[in-house]
């Protein structure tokens, strides 16, 4: 009898589905989600951060070459990222689908199932000019000045150059890794303690910075969980009040509010 091979899936609430299922297209999202699947909180709340406000963004969709290691997006608001669905055959990255504010403040968790394994398990930020692909087996994140990355093997890398900085991640076991960028610093976190300052000066970076994953290791999953960033002026606390008050952004078009101010309060909305 042929072994039927199981995978594992994130669907909400910090549960994961261990399944048959093949594609994370086929793994239905709850039909009635909870408020803390649509704006999940994070493991830890950073010292001092305790007023920001959730940030809207998920993973962006490419195209990769047809015979070349492919990538799954999906999940509660494309969230979760498979990468190497089948097998591996060099290195994929993704890029958020916002950018960070360089003088700002910003915090995100990425959750990372057990299949912690491979030559490198990448979370980190990186420019437009960061490559997504290449049949390689490398540490991405960070192989030149456009990006900087931290592995599971608890390495930094930056211009290709690497530097020892935490213990290596633990094999099958899940993983919680969040990243905080104030004001062109990078920091981060794992399980909720604070691992220390791992990058500075990402302010003088010409060029828009994006939160980024990589990996090289097949069938591999990690997941946007909590978002966070500093409010930019008072209309955007003003928006994220409103939109903390309704809880689809179709309801925002009952609002008697003009277009152009409906958009901007989408724009931010968590739905």
């Amino acid at each position: 009898m042929a072994q039927v091979e199981t995978r594992t899936y994130y669907v909400g609430t910090n549960t994961w589905l261990s399944t048959t299922v093949d594609s994370i297209a086929k793994i239905k999202v709850p039909a009635t989600m909870t408020r803390e699947d649509i704006v999940p909180k994070p493991t830890t709340m950073p010292e001092g951060l305790e007023g920001l406000c959730h940030d809207a963004w998920s993973w962006e969709e490419q195209e990769l070459e047809p015979d070349f290691a492919q990538i799954e997006i999906g999940g509660i608001k494309n969230r979760t990222v498979i990468f190497h669905p089948t097998w591996s055959r060099g290195t994929v990255a993704v890029r958020a689908t916002k950018p960070l504010d360089s003088d700002g403040v910003h915090y995100w968790e990425i959750k990372i199932s057990e299949r912690l394994f491979g030559t490198s398990m990448m979370f980190g930020i990186g420019s437009a000019k960061t490559r997504l692909n290449l049949y390689d087996f490398i540490s991405v994140l960070g192989e030149n000045e456009h990006s900087w990355g931290l592995n599971h093997r608890g390495v930094l890398w930056h211009k290709g150059v690497e530097q020892p900085f935490t213990e290596p991640f633990a094999e099958n076991t899940s993983t919680t890794v969040g990243l905080l960028y104030r004001r062109g610093t990078l920091s981060y976190y794992k399980d909720g303690k604070c691992l220390g300052e791992a990058f500075k000066g990402l302010e003088n970076y010409d060029g828009d910075l994006f939160p980024m994953i990589a990996s090289t290791a097949a069938k591999t999953e990690m997941v946007r969980g909590a978002a966070l960033r500093e409010y930019d002026s008072l209309r955007d606390r003003c928006r994220a009040l409103i939109s903390s008050c309704v809880s689809e952004a179709e309801d925002l078009e009952k609002l008697k509010l003009p277009s152009r101010l409906i958009k901007y309060i989408k724009d931010s909305h968590p739905t």
